[in-house]
């Protein structure tokens, strides 16, 4: 049974401008909300900051994200704060599919929603959504847009 990101369409409005804002660096910022068995819901999306440092001495490997420990501890507590969790991560692929990369797998936490913004050419072209299963691979989740 696939899982279900339900968001609103403002939601999404502000995960596709963060991410045309910054690219063509990648954007990152957290999900917000609740999960029960038939999936999770977003209340609000959160930008934070990206702390990738880029550091890459090869220009065509892809950018990628970081979100500070004290900024994600910050948002737990204002999430816990109004009965919410976070509940997924959100980031930008810029000029490249929202398809989850190596990078995002191995830093990926299996009880997260991870939507991905394909970013082409400064513009907002697909958002998808996805999460690791038991044998460490990502899964596709339906999105849901209330």
């Amino acid at each position: 049974m696939p899982v279900i990101l339900r968001l609103n369409s403002q939601h999404l409005v502000s995960i596709r401008v963060h991410a045309e804002r910054t690219y063509p660096d990648e954007c990152c910022g957290l999900l917000l909300g609740k999960s029960d068995p038939t999936g999770k819901t977003v209340m609000e999306v959160k930008a934070t900051n990206n702390g990738w440092k880029d550091d890459r001495s090869d220009p065509t490997e892809k950018p990628q994200y970081e979100i500070a420990p004290e900024e994600m501890l910050a948002a737990m507590k204002e999430a816990r704060s109004q009965g919410l969790d976070i509940i997924g991560i959100y980031h930008s692929h810029p000029d490249h599919p929202a398809i989850p990369s190596e990078c995002d797998r191995a830093a990926a936490w299996s009880h997260y929603s991870y939507a991905i913004v394909s970013v082409t050419e400064g513009k907002a072209v697909d958002v998808r959504s996805w999460s690791l299963d038991d044998q460490q691979v990502f899964q596709a989740e339906d999105l849901l847009i209330q």
